[in-house]
């Protein structure tokens, strides 16, 4: 059977002028899991649009599409393509599991949920001739989950080719969360075993590591018996945290630096504590923020800090004092968001019920548009603001301010390198994109998520899977774009 797989691309991430690097940072990992379970009969190909053209030339007998909201519409039109030409076609991720009838008008079958348990068993109802037009996740575990395809995966074309994903879901539910629905009608965050999990840690060469796990730290037990056995493994690598996690685990966040922490995405959403109160986010109320920064940073940890503009306590001041605190805390990097709420979703229901949805263009719930009615500015302000918090805490002068917070050369020199890399590069990023030559990058990183070498990681041991004994308890467990 001939097997193409396709993540669509945003229309800003294949434009002819520019192309931001976050479009080529991580290969299409949900899609590279699907593809384990093909058999060795199967031919099988992935084409992420966004970082090589999609030849729609060809007769592949199975077209399995992962669909984003803002790349529904790209979406539709390729099934719709490659069902003209007689091919069969299955749908899934995110905005199928919010709106199936939508993806279904598009598709032979679609998939609602984690792909696990009901990918396999679409291949054997394929198999017997008596496929279903709909599957619904029902049962969460990993512990069949075969080693990833990532000889499916063209590692040149990404800056991190070595993602990974040891869980699925997250243990927290938030209002505005998109993956809360998806995880509907189960469990809403699951593991691997530690120990599949270390053996697919081990199978990646390099150094370097990113999990693009939800919260890694979601289950205590599962993150420490992790770290455990990653220690020794001379790994440098990245993931997401919760502020909660930070403050109230401090030996596990200790275990995670030792085995190579070296960067950590944290959820800080707003400064301001009522907005956590009418979103769910529990697990930040109360918290000291500026605590949980210190920690990280007394521990060698760079910060990429996350919030979102827009909420209904947040007034007209709330884009500068929100860069201004981020910038007296030396947080390394920034990631701004407008409020979106996305179909399916709690925050959705609520605006819908008040009449404060503006429209329903895909295209746009990309948090970078406002799509919504704001309780206390305007749409237009919500977005100046978005787009000047952006320019101001990336601003040479905002980068230097961040850095002098921090004590000694080395520290200072990599914030600077970190924060400038990541937004005063672009041009040079683009160049890189479009050379193919993305990847000859990673080194740099690697120098400097290291501090220019102050914190040098133990040699790795080949042999580490075989020297230890470790925990393999299947502790809570979960999905992410692994899913159809």
């Amino acid at each position: 059977m001939r097997v193409k797989m396709i993540l669509p691309a945003l229309t800003e991430a294949t434009s002819p002028f520019f192309r931001p690097i976050k479009y080529s940072l991580f290969p299409p990992l949900g899609l590279a899991t699907l593809g384990a379970y093909l058999g060795d009969e199967d031919d099988v190909t992935i084409c992420d649009e966004h970082v090589e053209r999609l030849q729609l030339d060809d007769d592949p007998d199975l077209v399995v599409i992962q669909v984003y909201i803002t790349s529904a519409r790209r979406s539709y039109e390729i099934a719709d393509h490659y069902r003209r030409r007689g091919a069969r076609v299955v749908l899934g991720g995110l905005h199928v599991t919010s709106l199936p009838d939508e993806a279904a008008a598009h598709a032979d079958h679609i998939f609602m949920g984690p792909g696990e348990d009901t990918w396999p068993q679409f291949l054997d109802d394929l198999r017997r001739g008596e496929p279903l037009p709909r599957y619904v996740s029902r049962e969460r575990t990993l512990a069949a989950l075969p080693p990833i395809r990532r000889d499916l995966i063209k590692r040149n074309l990404y800056l991190v080719p070595n993602s990974i994903v040891v869980s699925r879901g997250c243990p927290h539910v938030c209002d505005f969360c998109y993956k809360v629905a998806f995880f509907q009608g189960g469990k809403q965050f699951y593991t691997m075993e530690v120990d599949s999990a270390l053996a697919e840690i081990d199978r990646l060469p390099g150094r370097h590591l990113y999990f693009l796990d939800d919260h890694l730290f979601g289950n205590p037990n599962f993150a420490s018996a992790l770290f455990d056995g990653m220690t020794g493994m001379g790994r440098l690598w990245q993931a997401a945290g919760t502020v909660k996690s930070v403050l109230e685990q401090p030996i596990v966040l200790e275990k995670a630096v030792r085995s190579g922490l070296r960067s950590l995405f944290v959820g800080f959403e707003t400064v301001n504590s009522a907005n956590l109160q009418d979103q769910r986010k529990y697990q930040n109320i109360g918290r000291d923020y500026s605590e949980a920064i210190r920690r990280l940073h007394d521990l060698g940890v760079m910060v990429n800090g996350s919030f979102v503009f827009g909420m209904d306590h947040d007034g007209p001041d709330v884009f500068d004092r929100t860069v201004e605190w981020a910038l007296e805390n030396g947080i390394e990097t920034a990631t701004y968001h407008i409020l979106t709420p996305y179909p399916d979703t709690a925050l959705y229901r609520r605006m819908q019920a008040e009449d404060r949805v503006l429209h329903h263009d895909w295209d746009l719930f990309d948090t970078r548009h406002v799509v919504f009615k704001p309780q206390r500015l305007t749409p237009q302000e919500l977005e100046a603001g978005y787009w000047r918090a952006y320019r101001e805490f990336y601003r040479w002068g905002s980068i230097w301010k961040g850095a002098s917070s921090k004590t000694g050369l080395r520290p200072r020199l990599r914030h600077m390198a970190y924060a400038g890399g990541w937004k005063k590069f672009e041009p040079l990023w683009d160049v890189l994109i479009r050379s193919k030559q993305v990847l000859h990058a990673l080194p740099v990183l690697e120098t400097i998520l290291t501090g220019f070498g102050s914190r040098p990681s133990a040699p790795r041991r080949s042999d580490v899977l075989g020297s230890k004994s470790r925990l393999a308890v299947p502790i809570a467990q979960k999905d992410t774009p692994a899913s159809a």
